[in-house]
């Protein structure tokens, strides 16, 4: 009697990434860059900047590490939890943790509760907003991508002037009249400059 031995197969590397990874840097590093530049452009605008020359940085530099510790600790929620991004148990959840943690550096036990409640509070209410605008803004970019036909001009383009505009865009008819009719003026002119010489 022969005993096959089967080996076993090794699993092909799957095409898709792990969903822990899926579209990582639009949910934490897209809101973490624009949070320092939102922070480093009120450290600009400041009224006290004038004092410290180094606040737009330093504002920056606070926010970035707030959104990003808010981002990863609601990313980690969802991941733990196994749930969709849009589900806002994550984003109060990771207000929580991210909250306590950065409010236990800050400022005690008080602060981390406090600032706990504040970040769930504050992250839950901007990641609702941000659900509810999502579909308006995404509108707004495949109009400014696509082109309708009541908006069409020469170009392809989304942009339209208004009629009373003096700049006016030509597609071929009007073009090609526009340069009869300056022929036409041209060789009237002409014309009329010989007539004048003549006599």
């Amino acid at each position: 009697m022969t005993s096959e031995t089967q080996t076993p197969q090794p699993n092909p590397p799957s095409s898709s990434p792990p969903p822990s990874s899926n579209a990582w840097k639009e949910r934490i590093l897209l809101p973490t860059v624009l949070a320092g530049l939102v922070g480093g452009g009120s450290g600009f605008l400041s009224s006290r900047r004038a004092a410290h020359s180094h606040l737009p940085l330093t504002y920056a530099a606070n926010l970035a590490i707030v959104a990003g510790c808010y981002c990863g600790a609601r990313e980690l929620v969802r991941d733990a939890r196994a749930s969709e991004p849009d589900d806002l148990i994550n984003s109060v959840v990771g207000g929580i943790l991210s909250g306590s943690l950065l409010g236990r550096l800050q400022g005690g036990r008080f602060g981390a509760v406090r600032y706990s409640l504040i970040f769930a509070f504050a992250g839950t209410a901007m990641d609702f907003t941000t659900q509810k605008l999502k579909p308006f803004f995404q509108s707004f970019k495949s109009d400014l991508s696509t082109d309708h036909p009541q908006q069409k001009t020469s170009n392809g383009g989304w942009f339209k002037l208004p009629e009373w505009s003096p700049i006016q865009v030509l597609d071929e008819e009007a073009l090609a009249a526009k340069r009869a009719r300056e022929q036409q003026l041209y060789s009237k002119r002409v014309l009329g400059k010989l007539n004048n010489e003549e006599s």
